[in-house]
């Protein structure tokens, strides 16, 4: 194996797939890099056994080979290379040897047949869609997932797709968010899987606010993302989300109109009086005005008021003021709704003119 290549063009699908490397591994191959070099083309694979990233590089005249070589090492080595440099790496017994300008290193390997390979998706469900429309619905929702959970189906993002829609929904049991899609698949039968959270994260770092296409394959145990520059693979979970149908108010009577921003900001500065702990401000809708009221255990009381159009009946209704801004930030409209039904039900938040999204946040006692 050998091949010369550019240093920038060598950092580029390093820097794609060396993020899935866990700096602490059980198995010492996990934290290698796998490199498969034919006359013309780099691949560089990375695995934690969940998720699987590939990056390319095209080559010139290269030998073929395969080698694994420790990932954070070889990463940092062309981190630290001069730009414009040219870089050579060739394979002599159990050493890769790493030549660039007048530097030279000298690097461990494990064999490349130890390498773990995720199972090939056979069959399942394909479709492609431009990848900004794919990031905006995993951006929009992936902040509602669970961290830690006995419900492990909860810490992952559901992705749904159905004849002329694809939805993305997550929830951590107090909040959800649902966005969805119209597109053009037109699947057999309506198909839901659960990306686990770090394939999320990958994910979303992967796509860029582009309209190239990407193409999706949904398996029985396996998700795959084909990017222009590389290829995402991740185990699913195996479990049944929740019926979020259920979770989103339907007979909404009491609805408020205000500024996002405005009510975005206001709620950043009675956050800062909020109890560390639980984070818990209330929101108080009377005639055309919203008050958020946030008060502490050292007596400290903060108190904000924004104009609303609203004409329904007074209502007052406790709140995690973290799930409010989280919404917010993502919504995008200038003005947002929030609804309520009574003050011990959720209350359902949409921008102005985007029902395709979605945010439920459920009521706090304080």
């Amino acid at each position: 194996m050998r091949f010369t290549i550019q240093r920038a063009a060598l950092l580029k699908p390093l820097q794609a797939v060396a993020s899935v490397v866990e700096r602490r591994q059980a198995l010492p191959i996990l934290s290698n890099l796998l490199l498969v070099v034919t006359e013309n083309e780099l691949s560089v694979t990375a695995t934690d056994l969940e998720v699987e990233l590939v990056g390319k590089a095209q080559l010139v005249a290269a030998e073929p080979g395969r080698i694994t070589v420790p990932a954070r090492k070889l990463l940092d080595i062309c981190r630290a290379l001069p730009d414009g440099v040219d870089v050579t790496l060739s394979l002599d017994k159990d050493r890769v040897l790493l030549r660039a300008g007048r530097s030279r290193f000298t690097l461990t390997t494990l064999p490349a047949d130890d390498f773990p390979n995720v199972e090939e998706i056979k069959g399942g469900m394909r479709f492609s869609l431009p990848q900004n429309a794919l990031k905006g619905l995993i951006a929009k929702t992936h902040f509602a997932m669970a961290v830690a959970d006995v419900r492990y189906f909860l810490i992952g993002l559901l992705l749904e797709v159905e004849s002329g829609w694809l939805r993305t929904c997550a929830t951590d049991g107090h909040r959800l968010a649902m966005a969805e899609l119209e597109t053009e698949v037109n699947p057999p039968k309506p198909t839901q899987v659960i990306v686990p959270r770090k394939g999320v994260t990958e994910l979303l770092r992967l796509l860029q606010d582009s309209a190239a296409l990407v193409h999706v394959v949904l398996g029985s145990n396996h998700m795959q993302v084909v990017l222009p520059e590389a290829v995402f693979t991740s185990k699913l979970i195996d479990g049944r989300f929740p019926d979020y149908r259920r979770v989103i108010p339907q007979s909404i009577d009491k609805i408020a109109t205000a500024d996002r921003e405005e009510f975005h900001q206001a709620l950043l500065r009675a956050a800062i009086i909020s109890n560390e702990k639980f984070r818990g401000i209330r929101v108080h809708v009377t005639e055309n005005k919203i008050q958020v009221l946030a008060a502490n255990p050292e007596q400290e009381e903060a108190e904000e008021e924004l104009s609303a159009e609203y004409l329904g009946a007074p209502i007052e209704i406790g709140f995690n003021v973290g799930y409010l801004l989280d919404a917010l930030a993502v919504i995008e409209s200038k003005q947002v709704t929030i609804g309520f039904i009574n003050a011990d039900s959720s209350a359902l938040l949409q921008g102005v003119g985007s029902e395709h999204c979605r945010y439920v946040v459920m009521p706090m006692r304080l």
